[in-house]
């Protein structure tokens, strides 16, 4: 009889570490509390324009990512993105290096997870407020009731794959030693701002390193492969200025941002949102691939257990499911197969 798994968040480590266990023969059931899959690979869209206003791109360099980006590429989820990259301010944080391969997802940032998703079976719209285990098994209790009828049945083991200031409220009841190595992780915000342009806009370059001042990153999302014709800029601050700021209006932040962009040789947009991701990055991640209690069945993937990285999220979410699967004895799949 297969074994019933939950892995809760949609993310990429999630996505992925679902998608192996899958593929090994468990039941799987992820549950996310958003409208969609792939967490902080996002894309927000509107009528005529896109924007990937999480993660900006990513890069390979573990063996075994670099087979997973190759199989993306060829399926055409994935595509190179040669930006004409600029350096504003002091230069030892963030670097134009033209030898750096920067991917992202295609036609957006989230086709990657999209592509993990598909054929899983996932419960979106649906945030879990506790994880409980008895004899019998883990049972999960979600805040809406139109997800509460894919939570009625037990788990044989629990996968958590959220970001740590999320994790360690699941973890405290159940696992008080996992939540104490999670409660070590630091995690950062960003304040993300996307502007939409009715003409071109060009400060002399597609994307920014920028280390002075409210931003840290600008990019011309029109400008990476597959998207709309629109121009349209994402603008990332400094998790500095987004902790100092993290309560503010998202329109008082819009506003500052747009003021710091046009500092840059930027327009002024037609229209501008903001976004804010509470727990954007790692700032100190813990340096580790998993946490696993073996007797609890109960195990924790993200980022932010890596390096903080995209690729991080992947290979956390890929070894997690690995050692899930080597523990049942079930076939382990191929770390190069897609």
């Amino acid at each position: 009889m297969s074994q019933h798994i939950a892995v809760i968040g949609a993310g990429l480590a999630g996505l992925v570490c679902a998608s192996r266990l899958s593929e090994a023969g468990f039941q799987v059931h992820v549950f996310d509390k958003s409208r969609g899959v792939s967490g902080r690979l996002s894309t927000r869209r509107g009528e005529g324009w896109q924007a990937d206003h999480g993660a900006q791109y990513f890069t390979a360099s573990d063996p075994a990512f670099v087979q997973q980006v190759q199989c993306w590429e060829q399926a055409g989820v994935v595509q190179v993105w040669q930006p004409e990259l600029h350096v504003a301010g002091s230069t030892s944080r963030g670097s134009g290096a033209a030898d750096v391969v920067r991917y992202v997802g295609a036609p957006s940032m989230t086709a990657p997870a999209r592509a993990l998703a598909a054929g899983l079976d996932v419960q979106l719209q649906a945030t879990v407020q506790s994880v409980q285990r008895d004899q019998a098994g883990w049972r999960i209790q979600v805040a809406e009731e139109a997800a509460r009828a894919a939570c009625d049945r037990l788990f044989d083991a629990v996968v958590l794959a959220v970001p740590s200031p999320q994790a360690v409220p699941l973890l405290q009841a159940c696992a008080p030693d996992l939540a104490a190595q999670a409660l070590q992780a630091i995690m950062s915000p960003c304040w993300s701002a996307i502007a939409r342009f009715d003409t071109p806009c060009d400060p002399g370059f597609d994307a920014a390193f920028v280390n002075e001042g409210a931003l840290r990153w600008v990019a011309r999302d029109s400008a990476k492969p597959g998207r709309p014709a629109t121009e349209t800029w994402v603008l990332h601050a400094s998790p500095a200025w987004s902790e100092q700021h993290l309560e503010d209006a998202p329109e008082q932040v819009a506003e500052q941002l747009v003021q710091a962009f046009v500092a840059l040789g930027g327009g002024e947009p037609c229209s501008v949102v903001a976004h804010r991701w509470r727990y954007a990055q790692a700032a100190v991640p813990l340096g580790v691939s998993f946490l696993h209690d073996a007797g609890l069945r109960l195990g924790v993937c993200g980022d932010w257990l890596a390096n903080g990285t995209v690729e991080g999220a992947w290979t956390s979410g890929a070894a997690l499911a690995a050692h899930l699967v080597q523990e049942t004895g079930a076939p382990v799949q191929d770390a190069n197969e897609g």
